[in-house]
């Protein structure tokens, strides 16, 4: 169960097995079935998720109640309502699953207990800022400077695998666009 999650941390950071051993336990499994959510806007995000099968995102509902997809976090993916993580404060984002889920998750006071007691982990935490920081910043620059084809075409190179298990909707949402311009695109 927690080999996947042992080898996404190695990814990130140089853990010897006492440490990986260490932090694994401090992962719980936790099933969830398809459009449950984890998350409500307004409350403190508590957990951090690795998610081994299925797959979750975090989105906002605009002023006019629209979706608006922030990041999709899919197998062998991590990630959590990170601004309401850090700074726990009410969340302005929703986690919801997306298909039926197998999740590890990690309680906010291990997380910063992890930080507190092992370099390694922060060196872990570091990267995982760095990379949504990026990702961000890359997103913001793709809804600034790019059509709703370039973003689409985009994300077929990048991350195909998105298209394959996003609904329509809800890869709209991610793309920033209406279901229709997103139909209209696919055909081009």
């Amino acid at each position: 169960m927690s080999e996947t999650l042992k080898h996404v941390l190695l990814s990130l950071a140089d853990f010897d097995k006492p440490q990986l051993d260490n932090i694994v336990t401090c992962f719980k499994p936790k099933t969830v079935r398809k459009n449950s959510l984890l998350l409500h806007q307004g409350e403190i995000c508590r957990e951090f998720y690795y998610v081994q099968s299925g797959g979750i995102r975090t989105y906002f509902i605009n002023r006019q109640g629209q979706e608006k997809t922030r990041y999709v976090m899919l197998d062998c993916s991590i990630g959590t309502g990170l601004s309401s993580f850090i700074d726990q404060r009410p969340s302005f984002e929703f986690i919801d699953a997306l298909e039926d889920s197998e999740l590890l998750v990690i309680s906010y006071a291990d997380f910063y207990r992890l930080n507190q007691e092992m370099e390694q982990w922060q060196r872990f935490y570091q990267k995982i800022l760095e990379m949504a920081y990026v990702f961000q910043t890359k997103k913001i620059e793709s809804l600034v400077t790019m059509t709703a084809k370039q973003r689409y075409d985009q994300l077929i190179k990048e991350n195909p695998m998105l298209i394959q298990r996003l609904s329509n909707r809800i890869l709209a949402s991610y793309l920033d666009m209406r279901e229709e311009t997103l139909s209209r695109v696919k055909s081009m």
